[in-house]
This record gives C-alpha cells, structure tokens and sequence, in this order.
C-alpha cells in the first residue's frame, strides 16, 4: 500500500526535514566550536604566536612584494628592509618616550602602595554608611537579599579559583614553553611573509574533492577572510596607535599622574576594539579620585577625555580609516568580542573575533543566496 502525498503535504515534509537538517548542522558547527576552544585552550601557547605572526605577515605584505616588484630588491633583502622598517620606528620610540615611560611606571610602583592605603582610609570611612544602606534602604535590601541567594554559588566558584592557585607551580613549565614559542616569532613572520602560496598551489590541487561551483564558493570565502583579516587589523594598528596618543595627551592636559604611559598602554590595547578603554576607566577613575590633588573633579575630566576620545574613534578615525569594511554594529563588536575570548580560550579569540564574525556574516549571506531556497 502505498501512501500518496499532495503538493502542500510535500513541501511541509521537505520543510521539516529542512528544519531537522539545520538543527543537526546548527548542533555539529557548536559541538566542533567547543572542541575547537578546548584544543586552543589547551594549545594557545603555541597557536598565539603563529596567529600574531600570520596576522603581521598580511598587513605587511603589500610592502613586501612592493620591494620585490619595484625597486626589484632580492627576497632576503626586502625581508630585511621590511624588519627594518618595523624595528627603527620602535626603537625610535623607546628612544624617545621609553625613559619617560619607565620613570612614570616605576613611580607609579613605589606610590601604589599609599593609593591602596588612602583607598582603604576612603573605605572605611565610609563603612557605618554602608551597612546602614544594606540594613534600612529598600534597595540595600534587595541587593543584600540577592547576595545571599548567590553565596553557595561564590562560595563554589572562590573555591575553585583558590584551587587553580594551589596547581599554578604546574604553569612554570608552560611559562617556558610559551616564552620558546614566542622567540621563535620572527622566524614563523619570515616564512608567511616569503612564501607565496597562491602561485605554488592551485585551487584544484587543494580542494580536489569539491566540485566546480563549490570550490569557487570556498575559495571566495577564504579571499574573504583574509581580505577581513588585513584590512581590520590595517587600520586598528593606525586606530590604537592614534586613540593612544589622544589618551596620552588628554590624560597629561586634565594631570592625571602616569597619564603619559597610561594613555600609550590603553591605545595599545585597543587593538582589540574597546578593550583599551573598558580596562582604563577601572585603572584610570580610581586614579584620578585619589591622587593628590585628585577628586570628583578629576575623575569627571578623565571621563570626559574617555567620552571624547570615543567619540572621535566612533565618528572620525574608523570611518576615515577603516570604512565600512567589517560592516558590525559595535554592540555586535562588543559581544563578538566575550563570545570569541571564550569560544577560542581567550586571546586568540578575541585578536581574530571581528574578521571571524565579519566572515560568519559573509557565509551566512552566501548560504541564503546560493544554496538555500524559500522554505515558506
């Protein structure tokens, strides 16, 4: 006996086994995400180094082959021309700002210890406020109520960071293989900067088992990325380079203390998008309320220079810079940021979250329009 099926009774059986399909796909692409993590995780000593290095060997390959091509300089002797060009402006730098740097760090070091002690006298002023307010104010209340819910949690999770610092003796060996890796960084830049794997492979030689039309379609995601990949990391190096130097100099003119070396180390940071920024205002504010001559005033001219530096890297630098090239709101920036930190095991993640998201987009857009029909 067989079982006729009308048109309409068809289409909702290839929708729902289209639906079980994506299901199924959706539930491999996160099980091989978190096998991904775990292995970068367990493994990020080695892959760090290798990211940085690939990562650097994009951005500067332009120049590169512009050496090889132009002044027609032989491969060795543009590698060294293009090490050069990266290590002088370094040490120009150290040159100049490095003794003033080390001055602002290391004064910062010996004062740190009267900044805790006047942030524990601020404290404790303040405490017979504070246990009034967790006592009587409704508000108080309610936080000290929700506290205590969570406490067996807290409880649990102190114990296991207390735990992990009992085994940390176990990371001196990882210390040392970290440190072998990192050395070895000039030499991983060297290589992915003079190979050339475009003219020595072609497509079919590495993708054999794809068929035409899919084998373009891999091939153009991958120039995609790569594409994402020079093109962010490009114009962030100018972006946290400049957003520095506008903290540096904002810093200095409201006196802030260590304002100098601050502002360099948080555009330093924003190398990863916002980073340098959300880590400066719980370094910089507590700074400003108690440093000599420091106060509410103070902490409000910090923000000030916070919100202004923002606000020309929002509406000047990255639209001069960098366009419109990832294309992500920067609340997607923000969560793609935590997501990938976590998904990959922290830095590496969070180095590669934009053009990885920015690709994702990319993907998703190619799926719909290629390969995915109108299901309702």
């Amino acid at each position: 006996m067989t079982i006729e099926l009308g048109p309409r009774q068809r289409a909702t059986v290839a929708a729902a086994i289209t639906v079980l399909s994506s299901v199924i796909i959706v539930a491999a692409v996160g099980f091989l995400l978190f096998l991904l993590g775990a292995f970068f995780r367990s493994f990020s000593n080695v892959f760090l180094p290798v990211a940085v290095a690939g990562v650097g060997a994009l951005v500067f390959k332009p120049y590169y082959d512009w050496l090889c091509a132009v002044p027609r300089m032989p491969r060795v002797g543009a590698l060294v021309v293009v090490f050069l060009s990266m290590l002088l402006p370094l040490a120009a730098a150290i040159w100049f700002f490095g003794a003033l740097i080390i001055d602002q760090l290391a004064d910062l070091v010996r004062k740190l210890p009267a900044l805790m002690e006047q942030a524990s006298a601020w404290a404790e002023a303040r405490w017979p406020e504070v246990v009034r307010f967790f006592a009587e104010d409704p508000w108080g209340v309610r936080l000290r109520e929700a506290f205590e819910e969570q406490q067996p949690r807290l409880l649990e999770s102190l114990r296991t960071v207390s735990g992990q610092a009992l085994t940390a003796g176990a990371s001196v060996v990882k210390s040392f293989v970290a440190l072998a890796a990192w050395a070895v960084l000039p030499v991983y830049f060297a290589y992915f900067l003079m190979a050339d794997f475009g003219r020595s492979l072609s497509e079919k030689d590495v993708l054999p088992f794809f068929k035409e039309s899919t084998r373009r379609d891999v091939v153009f995601l991958a120039r995609e990325f790569l594409a994402l990949v020079v093109s962010f990391f490009r114009g962030q190096l100018v972006i946290a380079f400049l957003q520095g130097l506008l903290f540096a100099i904002g810093f200095g003119v409201v006196g802030l203390l260590y304002g100098f070396s601050l502002g360099l180390i948080l555009g330093f940071l924003n190398i990863v998008p916002y980073l340098g920024s959300i880590l400066g205002l719980g370094v910089a504010l507590p700074l400003a309320y108690f440093q000599d001559g420091g106060g509410l005033w103070l902490v409000g001219a910090v923000l000030g220079v916070f919100v202004a530096v923002q606000t020309i890297e929002g509406y000047v630098l990255t639209p001069k810079i960098m366009g419109d090239r990832t294309g992500l709101h920067p609340m997607v920036i923000m969560i793609a940021i935590f997501f990938w930190g976590s998904a990959l095991g922290g830095v590496i993640g969070m180095i590669l979250a934009i053009p990885l998201t920015a690709f994702l987009v990319v993907l998703w857009r190619l799926i719909t329009e290629s390969y995915m029909d109108e299901i309702i």
